[in-house]
């Protein structure tokens, strides 16, 4: 019997569907919708958001609401809250999900690994000893524990 993981949100990436025009970071928080988008927390300046294609189940992203491409655009309050929200992100993964440590970077330019980038955002991964398995060394593929929205309404009730 052959076993299947299925990773729905993923397709559209692989497929490259993802990179549809327009910019999700200045889109989703306009939207207003912020359960659909993802969105876990909305500070003044910056919000916080799930990462439709996570490295790891809890991969938050932390962007402020201004489109802008690098740290040296940033005015000082949008810095400020970066990197206070990127605590408080810290804080509340540590709380909801127990991981034993973290990866928190910022990918500028599309040969460093930037998605979008155009619109500066940090991510938050939590990791676990032992998170990488035969699956991404064999297959490329990365099992998610858990559905992408359940880990958002439980991110999004602990920022309260």
């Amino acid at each position: 019997m052959t076993e299947r993981l299925w990773a729905p949100w993923r397709l559209e990436y692989v497929q490259g569907g993802a990179d549809a025009g327009g910019c999700i970071f200045c889109e989703k928080p306009a939207a207003g919708d912020d359960e659909a988008n993802l969105i876990v927390h909305r500070g003044e300046l910056a919000y916080v958001l799930m990462n439709l294609y996570p490295y790891s189940n809890g991969h938050l992203m932390v962007a402020p609401y201004r489109h802008v491409p690098a740290p040296g655009d940033l005015n000082e309050g949008e810095r400020a809250e970066l990197w206070a929200l990127l605590d408080r992100a810290l804080g509340v993964l540590g709380g909801v999900m127990a991981p034993h440590g973290f990866n928190a970077g910022i990918n500028i330019g599309r040969v460093a690994g930037a998605g979008v980038e155009d619109h500066i955002h940090l991510h938050v991964v939590p990791r676990w000893n032992g998170d990488t398995n035969f699956m991404p060394v064999l297959a490329d593929v990365k099992v998610m524990p858990e559905h992408l929205t359940r880990t958002a309404a439980k991110l999004r009730a602990a920022w309260t």
